[in-house]
């Protein structure tokens, strides 16, 4: 999963960011509107976590034009304006969640997770194939009722696998929405992550490659 958070306040914004990529999440921080609409220009993000209140580019006018454009980014708006009539205002211009500031991180989490399973088909809450089950919302994975110990790149690489069953993802896919844009795109993360989670899952392999295409779940 990848999230663009766009707050003007720098030290609340790396406390987000932090706070959700240790929860396996790929983040990608802006500090003002229109740097949020040009990330949102080249980057298909799962969840966008909005504030209103920004500069060069009302955080309303950034939610509506994801709205106009037909993005599939779920937007959560979080601000300190927590008025019942400031929510149903925020709602009503098109984003899927509101949050007043101050929240509870972990609320935050469940929530950003919750809207990243309401793209237009949405995906269920756990995810399996054959003896293989992942459960994004505990983080947990298991195989043959085995507990699996992935790291949450690992986690993350078999979350987006699992989600496209047999469907050939390529790695450039993989890396935009497993890693954030502080990724080196020529490097070998893609590769040397669905290495080590080939050994972990062990036998009969999962996860096949397709030559000059990419990886997907073995039917």
């Amino acid at each position: 999963m990848r999230v663009l958070v766009v707050e003007d306040h720098a030290k609340l914004a790396m406390v987000l960011a932090t706070g959700l990529r240790q929860a396996g999440i790929a983040v990608d921080v802006v500090f003002d509107g229109q740097d949020a609409l040009d990330h949102l220009a080249l980057i298909a993000y799962d969840v966008v976590v909005l504030d209103r209140d920004l500069p060069s580019v009302h955080g309303d006018d950034v939610c509506k034009a994801v709205v106009a454009g037909g993005s599939a980014s779920r937007v959560l708006m979080l601000t300190a304006a927590g008025a019942v009539e400031d929510r149903v205002e925020g709602l009503g211009i098109g984003a899927d969640d509101y949050l007043p500031k101050p929240c509870d991180f972990t609320e935050l989490v469940a929530r950003v997770r919750a809207l990243a399973r309401r793209p237009g088909a949405s995906l269920p809450p756990r995810l399996s194939h054959g003896d293989l089950a992942l459960d994004p919302s505990r983080r947990t994975a298991t195989r043959g009722g085995r507990p699996l110990s992935l790291n949450s790149k690992e986690f993350a690489v078999l979350e987006v696998l699992l989600s496209a069953p047999g469907v050939v993802v390529p790695a450039e896919e993989i890396l935009e929405r497993v890693w954030d844009e502080a990724a080196d795109p020529f490097s070998q993360a893609v590769r040397t992550t669905i290495s080590r989670l080939r050994a972990k899952l062990g036998d009969p392999p999962v996860i096949e490659t397709v030559a000059k295409a990419g990886y997907r779940v073995a039917g």
